[in-house]
């Protein structure tokens, strides 16, 4: 790949025109021109038309300048990283999370990591979980927390915690009165379930499915975040593992347990190749002990595993 090409493509998007990113890059417009040409047939992709002598980027040159610029920012840091590394300063940790559990518990964990190791650069990004093993293969992040077990072949899960699925309700609905529910409970109920393909509509569209019945109304979220905050402004009921609603408001929801038992399980996920350094073991310890916080017996519970 033509690091240069890339680089001419990425000044050619941000400053709108050949000719602005030829000044951007000290280059002559021609050059800049020919770099783009040899980018796309490399690639064999259109990144670009012609719209009244501007370059405006296709369809397929916006899927490909999100990640190319992501490439880039990283080369743009290699200078930085080998002084660093020369002058034996380097320590730095870079995690991925799955939105559902990032505020209930990585996130704590995170602050209580960097407050305590303040010489070790953190960086904490937000993935969805169809996307973590690929960005964890990729390594771009040192691991990554999530659902587990992993299907990818190069990356492996190690289990830390499983949540019992459960039913979340906005305070005062009827259900509160159960002390279990079942999917036949639900099936009057307005569902809010995430989009198709997503982990969790998955999971419940299983359960579901494995009792026959089929919610008779239906809102779609994009997000289990968003379903969350839906239920507490009263716009339905949702399934929802129990380890993802700490940070709810207590006084706007309540959670029932759902029947028969299902559970799912997070942990970290890492590329199979390699040992974690020092710094990713610590980490780790961190988000034990943010989890050993919150266990609770038929709710929140170790692995059995990691139990013994």
């Amino acid at each position: 790949m033509n690091i240069k090409a890339l680089r001419a493509f990425r000044a050619v998007v941000a400053e709108g025109s050949v000719g602005a990113a030829g000044r951007a890059l000290n280059l002559s417009q021609p050059a800049v021109s020919r770099l783009i040409s040899l980018l796309e047939d490399e690639l064999q992709l259109s990144l670009f038309r012609r719209d009244r002598r501007r370059l405006v980027l296709t369809e397929q040159g916006a899927a490909f300048e999100r990640e190319a610029s992501r490439i880039l920012v990283h080369l743009d840091e290699i200078p930085r990283i080998a002084a660093e590394i020369r002058a034996n300063q380097v320590k730095r940790l870079r995690l991925v999370t799955m939105p559902r559990t990032a505020l209930s518990v990585v996130t704590p964990a995170v602050a209580r990591f960097v407050q305590d190791n303040p010489d070790i650069e953190v960086s904490l990004d937000l993935r969805a979980r169809r996307d973590l093993e690929f960005w964890i293969t990729g390594r771009e992040y040192d691991f990554g927390f999530g659902n587990v077990p992993v299907a990818h072949r190069a990356a492996v899960g190690i289990p830390l915690v499983r949540s019992a699925l459960q039913v979340l309700l906005p305070r005062g609905h009827a259900l509160e009165q159960r002390a279990f529910l079942t999917a036949e409970d639900l099936a009057g109920e307005r569902f809010v379930a995430q989009f198709p393909g997503l982990l969790l509509r998955r999971q419940t569209d299983e359960i579901f499915g494995a009792q026959d019945v089929a919610p008779r109304r239906m809102l779609l979220a994009g997000s289990s975040q968003i379903a969350q905050h839906l239920v507490a402004n009263g716009a339905g009921v949702t399934l929802i593992d129990r380890l993802s609603t700490l940070t709810l408001d207590p006084g706007t929801v309540s959670m029932r347990p759902f029947k028969p038992d299902r559970w799912v399980a997070f942990g970290v996920i890492r590329h199979r190749m390699g040992d974690l350094d020092a710094s990713a073991e610590l980490m780790i310890g961190y988000l034990r002990r943010e989890i050993a916080r919150h266990l609770s017996p038929g709710s929140i519970e170790l692995p059995a595993a990691v139990a013994q």
